[in-house]
């Protein structure tokens, strides 16, 4: 194996932190890749990782060989990509990560097609309830809601998505309809949990102010295609995505209360880290996506002035 070959397999053995994993991913036996894994420490003279019975753990010396490595297989990537960029075939691996509810609804449909245009180049989808780090290049791109949270990944916003408070008719024939936030005290709110982070305080603006409630109810849930469902039951009131609910607004099945407040927006973004050269496939499937979804949900549509 080359030195290249090396610095690929321990970049994939220290992103995963799994032998186990390694091997599925490549294919392989488990003893095969731990064989690799002992060759590779011997050829350097160093212990790259600690191995116990439940994980593994980078050595001070595994950490200066990834660290050292992942600049080096980046430009060489990139160096490949520009060399192929003329070339009509899209070749070579593309890691994707989105969120679960809109990366099976809306995400995965277009990665679908782009496979299908593009049958030569090997596409990964993984779907997670919270965004993982993209500097350890186990993925190339994220799909998130919200701009990225680090100045080293670039954002490109593909959809508007502002979040819609909203009930089922039956619901609010049996409620009197909120004039403001306080309001929510009298009814019942279901409430999304996810990321473990302040889920049960709504909060709006309106001229300038800013209003905050922390909201109860008797339901809830982790899942938000769940939570959207127990809504259209009229079990209460859900703070939700536009994406998620615009088609019951327009059916009827939902209806917007307290719309002259605005929540917090989470507009969809693609992510990726900033390269010297973004590669052909990373370019060609952004471009691809953001157009694939302004047509799924044009009325999410950013507008390009």
């Amino acid at each position: 194996m080359s030195a290249i070959d090396d610095l690929s397999f321990f970049q994939q053995v220290a992103s995963r932190g799994s032998l186990t994993e390694v091997a599925r991913q490549l294919g392989l036996s488990l003893p095969a890749v731990s064989k690799r894994l002992s060759q590779l420490e011997a050829r350097l003279g160093v212990q790259l990782m600690q191995r116990t019975t439940r994980r593994l753990s980078l050595t001070p010396e595994g950490t200066q060989y990834l660290e050292g490595g992942r600049p080096i297989l980046r430009q060489l990537e990139e160096l490949e990509s520009a060399l192929n960029s003329r070339q009509p075939t899209l070749r070579g691996r593309l890691r994707i990560n989105g969120t679960l509810g809109f990366g099976r609804r809306h995400l995965a449909p277009v990665v679908s097609e782009f496979a299908r245009l593009h049958p030569e180049l090997e596409i990964s989808l993984e779907l997670s309830s919270q965004p993982p780090s993209l500097l350890d290049d186990q993925f190339d791109l994220g799909v998130w809601m919200g701009e990225p949270p680090d100045s080293r990944l670039i954002g490109v916003r593909l959809l508007e998505n502002p979040r819609i408070l909203c009930a089922a008719p039956r619901y609010l024939e049996a409620m009197p309809e909120p004039t403001c936030v306080a309001d929510l005290a009298q009814h019942n709110c279901i409430v999304l949990r996810q990321f473990g982070s302040d889920y049960a305080i709504w909060r709006f603006h309106k001229d300038g102010r800013e209003y905050a409630h922390k909201v109860r109810g008797t339901l809830s849930s982790n899942d938000g295609e769940v939570a959207v469902g127990l809504a259209l039951e009229g079990h209460g009131l859900i703070l939700r995505s536009r994406w998620d609910t615009q088609e019951h607004l327009d059916s009827g099945r939902l209806r917007a209360v307290l719309t002259d407040h605005q929540a917090p927006r989470g507009d969809i973004f693609v992510v990726y880290p900033h390269r010297a050269h973004i590669p052909q496939r990373i370019s060609l499937f952004v471009r691809y996506l953001s157009h694939a979804l302004n047509q799924r949900l044009p009325f999410a549509a950013v507008r390009r002035d």
